[in-house]
């Protein structure tokens, strides 16, 4: 009995080891392809420090961060993308800690038109390596980021 079921087992725990492991496609594609990460607008605050940023959720992959504190008149930008033709008050340059590397900071006004069409529109235009593009922001994102501008604002004190 034992030479019968020890095998049957064994063999049915590789099968669901399997199965587990093995990449699913979505309804539609093709097997063992996995879908590009989904990248949306956050919020997030870090202290009095508000974080806007476009990647992907739970992840340090970002495309764009802006960052501010309560009743500035700035903001600062971040990222591999840059806001096509934001009013740029200062740059400043430092050595990223993580990859050693340049990091760029960018202040901008918090009224910075492009900051209000995202909230207002869904879209701002970015300029990166694959040249110029717009991101875009659905109904509950364009919420998220007049909330952050209204956090952001010089008027809130």
């Amino acid at each position: 009995m034992f030479k019968v079921l020890v095998p049957a087992v064994a063999a049915l725990g590789l099968v669901a080891f399997a199965a587990q492991s093995r990449d699913v496609a979505p309804a539609g594609e093709d097997e063992g392809v996995m879908a590009a990460p989904v990248m949306s607008w956050s919020v997030h605050h870090e202290g009095a420090l508000a974080k806007l940023a476009y990647g992907v959720a739970n992840s340090d992959q970002l495309a764009l961060m802006v960052t501010c504190m309560p009743g500035e008149s700035t903001a600062a930008v971040y990222g591999d993308v840059q806001l096509d033709g934001a009013r740029v008050q200062q740059a400043r340059y430092s050595i990223d800690p993580l990859s050693g590397g340049d990091a760029e900071e960018t202040l901008i006004s918090i009224n910075d038109p492009s900051l209000a069409g995202l909230a207002r529109d869904g879209r701002m235009t970015v300029t990166g390596d694959a040249g110029r593009f717009q991101l875009a922001a659905s109904t509950d994102e364009r919420r998220i980021v007049r909330d952050f501008l209204a956090y952001c604002s010089p008027g809130r004190a």
